[in-house]
């Protein structure tokens, strides 16, 4: 049976947004084909009529994983203190605890930094945050500023994720939110 354009392009776009979720949530290298088009009701051979590989797949998924982080992170940025909202939402119980739906910096990215398999969504991602927080900061303090504070975001939550005891990855949170947004506040008295 003939499937119409539309049908194709709706069914990798379906495999594209599991394949982000999986990717995310349980990893790479964990994230077999034969499941992944199994729980879309799709056979494994069919996954040949969408992608060229894996690593195809791979790369799209953290696109997807990428364009979901760039809409949240626009409404966040538009608030009143984005740079607060931001590292709220970053180092939130939710974002602990849903790596499927989270940044793909804490999750793909490191993945794929192991095996060697740079991609360019990884440096769009970064730059995308960094042109947000530097856009605020606005003092030419932004770059280290921002990769700083990129850097200990990411940090904090592998390690709140990763750890055994709840309230240390919750003191983790707390800890690394509350030092960020006081050196916001501390720098914007001094700039004053």
């Amino acid at each position: 049976m003939r499937y119409s354009q539309d049908h194709k392009a709706q069914t990798h776009q379906r495999i594209i947004k599991e394949a982000s979720v999986r990717f995310r949530r349980d990893g790479i290298g964990a994230t077999g084909l034969q499941p992944l088009m199994k729980a879309l009701n799709l056979t494994h051979g069919g996954f040949y009529a969408h992608f060229k590989s894996k690593d195809e797949l791979i790369e799209k998924a953290l696109q997807a994983a990428a364009a979901e982080l760039d809409a949240h992170c626009e409404m966040l940025f538009s608030q009143e203190q984005p740079l607060e909202a931001f590292i709220d939402r970053y180092l939130s119980e939710w974002h602990q605890t849903s790596p499927g739906e989270g940044c793909p910096l804490t999750t793909m990215s490191p993945e794929l930094g192991l095996r060697g398999q740079h991609s360019a969504t990884t440096d769009s991602v970064l730059s995308a945050r960094l042109n947000q927080i530097e856009a605020v900061l606005e003092d030419g303090r932004g770059d280290a500023s921002g990769l700083v504070m990129m850097s200990t975001l990411v940090g904090a939550l592998v390690l709140a994720r990763s750890v055994e005891d709840p309230g240390m990855a919750l003191r983790i949170m707390d800890v690394v939110r509350e030092t960020l947004k006081a050196k916001i506040r501390e720098d914007e008295k001094a700039g004053q």
